[in-house]
């Protein structure tokens, strides 16, 4: 027999707190969130540490010695999430149609001519390092995050920003390779081991 648990439903069973959302606000929280930084570290804590050094086994437990040890912890995260929800407010309401046009063309023929370009070059750049034949990815490799081959090894190229978004919502199951765009020069880097 197979039970399927959805992590909201984890969260319930273990918590017995249900949150609900309107339609959109978890989204935008997390793009708050990401812009404002505010989990950080810095600001609420390691909580992989911080999980590790709790000795208590409820969730009861778990509130009462987290918001002891960092009392101001929620309040900053809160505020620094809520003034960019504040911010982002601000900007919506200058965006009309034209602004999307303008982004749409900006993503659908700059962006894709320049970032097609600037995958080949890097692949290029690495399968003379290998000394191996590269092509870019087909369509329907793309849709795995493909972006390329190295010989017969599939990867994917992504900024080196990316990795701080590691772990949202894609999931990439080939060796990524990470640029960084310098003001002269783009920066390589990856896991020589893997291609």
């Amino acid at each position: 027999m197979k039970i399927k648990v959805p992590n909201a439903e984890i969260q319930e069973l273990l918590s017995g707190r249900n949150y609900s959302y309107p339609k959109y606000v978890t989204q935008i929280l997390n793009l708050a969130n990401q812009n404002a930084q505010g989990t950080r570290p810095n600001v609420v804590g390691q909580m992989s540490d911080l999980i590790q050094e709790f000795e208590g086994t409820t969730l009861t437990e778990w509130e009462k010695w987290y918001t002891e040890g960092r009392p101001d912890a929620i309040d900053k995260a809160t505020d620094r999430v809520y003034n960019m929800v504040s911010l982002f407010k601000e900007a919506i309401v200058t965006i009309d149609k034209d602004t999307v046009r303008r982004w749409v063309e900006e993503l659908v023929i700059v962006k894709t001519f320049a970032g097609l370009k600037f995958q080949e070059a890097i692949l290029k750049k690495i399968s003379l390092h290998y000394n191996k034949p590269y092509r870019l990815a087909k369509p329907d490799e793309e849709s795995n995050g493909i972006d390329g081959f190295i010989g017969d090894k599939p990867i994917s190229i992504k900024p080196v920003t990316y990795k701080t978004k590691m772990g949202l919502n894609e999931v990439i199951n080939v060796p990524i390779v990470f640029y960084d765009k310098e003001k002269s020069e783009i920066v390589i880097e990856f896991d020589e081991t893997k291609l």
